[in-house]
């Protein structure tokens, strides 16, 4: 007999994990946000249950976990993809447990249907903020022409620049204001996670962010060069340089995401070897 369980729900991130852990390494590329996430919040250690904390959803069938959500004041509802019998059910399950995301993410098939039926239940205006693609790396093909200069990792050296451009990054992208950088720069430097590309006068043009090498990948995020400094090949460069590592790194595959309204990025990303995967979408309220 084919049993199917509701969404359940739990602020324990331990609990969360022996439901779903297996779940999101069986295809770890379209589960990339969820697994840095649980990843993130595994490193900072215990929150204190209550309204605010993470609140974590598994849907299974038969003992086995068919998909998977998180609820953070950060990111608001990221999601790995479901049917939409599934997703309309987390909608609801959501706004009974008085839930409010600020925001719902993931495949575009499945946040469309949640958002419907979020719609369909609260009556909130939730707007399209933004369309990326997921690439997954292929064969890295370095450019033809590279700039002038090197790679290097970031350090504490680089903090302040760094704060600054994660900044100027997330304002061009239309991310909510009141973001602490310092925290996002420092968690980065720990694991090595920022790449800067120094040009041939020494000083930095580029940055490039990667996640921690988690189920085998490694994804990279933010690629940001400066206005002033666009059009030399810096971010072609600090992109090849960031893929080389993962792989020496032991990474088996790497992944980035773009804003399908930049069409310039989508092509620069492909003539490196990056291949499409799937369509991402994001909803704010």
């Amino acid at each position: 007999m084919t049993t199917f369980e509701t969404w359940h729900f739990s602020r324990d991130l331990g609990a969360f994990l022996a439901r779903a852990e297996a779940f999101l390494h069986s295809c770890p590329t379209l589960h990339t946000v969820l697994l840095t996430v649980t990843n993130r919040l595994r490193q900072a250690g215990p929150v204190m249950p209550g309204p605010g904390a993470p609140l974590f959803g598994t849907l299974t069938q038969d003992g086995r976990t068919l998909a998977a959500s998180i609820h953070t004041q950060q990111h608001g509802l990221v999601v790995s993809p479901m049917s939409e019998s599934a997703a309309e059910a987390l909608a609801a399950r959501l706004v009974d447990e008085g839930e409010s995301p600020h925001g719902f993410s993931g495949d575009r098939e499945s946040v469309e249907a949640i958002v419907k039926a979020w719609r369909h239940h609260t009556g909130d205006v939730v707007l399209q903020h933004r369309r990326e693609r997921l690439y997954s790396l292929g064969t890295l093909t370095t450019p033809a022409s590279m700039p002038a200069g090197r790679a290097r990792l970031a350090d504490r050296t680089d903090r302040s620049l760094l704060m600054r451009w994660a900044q100027e990054y997330a304002t061009a992208i239309g991310e909510p204001d009141g973001r602490d950088f310092g925290v996002w720069v420092d968690a980065r430097l720990a694991y090595g996670g920022v790449t800067l590309w120094q040009n041939g006068e020494g000083e930095p043009a580029a940055m490039a962010g990667s996640s921690p090498l988690i189920a085998g990948q490694v994804r990279i995020a933010p690629v940001y060069t400066p206005i002033h400094l666009r059009g030399h090949g810096y971010g072609s460069a600090i992109t090849t340089a960031v893929a080389q590592a993962a792989l020496v790194g032991g990474a088996d595959n790497v992944l980035l995401f773009t804003d399908l309204a930049n069409a310039t990025s989508n092509a620069l990303y492909q003539r490196l070897g990056f291949r499409p995967v799937a369509d991402f979408v994001s909803y704010r309220r």
